[in-house]
């Protein structure tokens, strides 16, 4: 009996082990992450989660709130939430969702009009991105009834009262149900917007962007300014950082790296991180124009 155990207990363990790497390639999967929103030439939400590309969406922006302001989704060509416009999107978000690609809110961006006045107006704007894009309760929910998985922080302008804006909706987190936050800071260290928000410890990504930032860009001739910055990104107290990239040569002022440069310079040195968690990409309409996420999909 005891060999019979024995026997049993060596196959058990035989069979664990072959099946360990596939478990744990599994469960520390890298991420693409893609803006949505700000072309109408991409395609639909439900065309860029049925393309396989991705694991997370951020949909962008809204780019008017704060400072007494009524806010506003702006979603380009794609919907005019003004007139109700954009209710059709929650069919697609439930669609991206039910393949397990999360979905998430960004706030901000380079254009539009945004502020937080001070830490009741931050409060404010929670209330509002919870009761109209997350699990509250609001007539006018721009995007319809579906419930988003988070914010995700794009920051760049305006006064820095966003660690309140984070704490308060940090609170509306349940033990089922999360509110993801994610943030886009610029990659000089510390970002002079977002680094009161990266303090507080509640944030689950950060996709630093290394692009229009030649100072810590990656760069063939001084790959160091770009790994320093990595470093010190990976320094502040988040789950997990991401290499931010523009898709094409096209969607940023500098920044673009190489695929071939991605795949043997830059990911093997991110991934040394116990932090790394992928891929952002910006945008959506680039990379289907350059399909770059196909060729690092298999190398992040």
């Amino acid at each position: 009996m005891a060999a019979l155990i024995t026997k049993f207990c060596s196959q058990a363990l035989i069979i664990f082990l072959l099946i360990l790497p596939s478990l744990v390639s599994k469960s520390c999967a890298a991420s693409i992450v893609v803006y949505w929103g700000q072309n109408g030439g991409e395609g639909t939400l439900t065309d860029t989660c049925a393309s396989g590309r991705y694991e997370i969406v951020n949909i962008a922006f809204l780019s008017q709130f704060g400072n007494g302001q009524t806010p506003l989704i702006n979603l380009a060509g794609h919907c005019d939430p003004a007139s109700n416009g954009c209710q059709g999107v929650s069919n697609e978000v439930r669609n991206c969702q039910n393949q397990g690609i999360k979905v998430l809110l960004s706030i901000g961006g380079a254009g539009g009009s945004y502020t937080l006045s001070d830490e009741d107006d931050a409060r404010r704007v929670a209330d509002y991105i919870w009761n109209n894009f997350l699990g509250g309760q609001s007539n006018s929910r721009p995007l319809g009834d579906a419930v988003l998985d988070g914010v995700d922080f794009d920051i760049e302008m305006g006064v820095p009262h966003y660690d309140a804006l984070a704490r308060k909706l940090s609170e509306y987190s349940t033990s089922s149900r999360k509110v993801l936050l994610s943030a886009a800071p610029q990659c000089p260290f510390p970002d002079q917007l977002l680094n009161g928000a990266l303090t507080t410890g509640l944030f689950d990504y950060v996709w630093v962007q290394f692009y229009n930032n030649p100072q810590c860009e990656y760069s063939s001739s001084n790959f160091d300014a770009f790994k320093n910055s990595w470093n010190q990104w990976n320094n502040i107290d988040a789950r997990f950082f991401f290499v931010g990239l523009p898709a094409s040569q096209a969607a940023a002022g500098s920044g673009y790296v190489p695929s071939n440069d991605m795949i043997n310079q830059v990911l093997p040195f991110v991934k040394m991180s116990g932090k790394y968690g992928g891929v952002m990409l910006y945008d959506r309409f680039q990379d289907i124009q350059t399909g770059y996420s196909t060729q690092i999909q298999g190398s992040i």
